[in-house]
């Protein structure tokens, strides 16, 4: 039967097998295929961590980044609202500047309407006295070139005396 048994192919088949197994135990592959395929999923989970990691950094950048826009977008409100309120209060000053400008130029030239009223005035008076002087000047002078006396100098001449006593 032994004889039989070696010449049967299954037997070998089985005996080589066997051997593979054993061989396989005896160089311990299922150990460094299992060690293998452990370091394979530690590269694979760090790079899953470091994956993580990097997400988990940019989202706190983005929300960063969020946050900054939003700080801008309100600084950027809050500096248009300053320069609209600042360019009103220059309206405002500017209308108040130019209203006070305008008083003072009207009061300026309601004075000098005033003084050029009061020296036409004194023009007008002025001359009304030279003319009325002329007038009375041609006036006693032709009334003494008729009159060798004249009748208000002899009666101012004796209320003089009447006056003196």
């Amino acid at each position: 039967m032994e004889g039989p048994l070696l010449q049967n192919a299954e037997t070998w088949v089985v005996i080589g097998v066997l051997l593979f197994f054993v061989l396989i135990a005896a160089l311990k592959v299922p150990g460094a295929a299992a060690k293998a395929l452990d370091d394979r999923a530690a590269k694979i989970q760090a790079a899953l961590d470091e994956a993580e990691r990097l997400r988990e950094e940019a989202k706190a950048l983005l929300d960063s980044l969020k946050v900054r826009r939003e700080e801008a977008e309100v600084q950027a409100r809050q500096m248009l609202a300053d320069a609209e309120a600042e360019a009103k209060r220059l309206e405002a000053e500017a209308k108040a500047r130019l209203e006070e400008q305008i008083a003072r130029r009207t009061a300026l030239a309601d004075r000098r309407i005033a003084l050029a009223e009061a020296q036409a005035a004194a023009d007008v008076k002025a001359a009304a006295a030279d003319l009325a002087a002329n007038a009375a000047e041609v006036l006693l002078s032709q009334r003494l070139k008729g009159a060798k006396k004249d009748p208000l100098v002899d009666q101012a001449i004796s209320q003089l005396a009447e006056r003196l006593q």
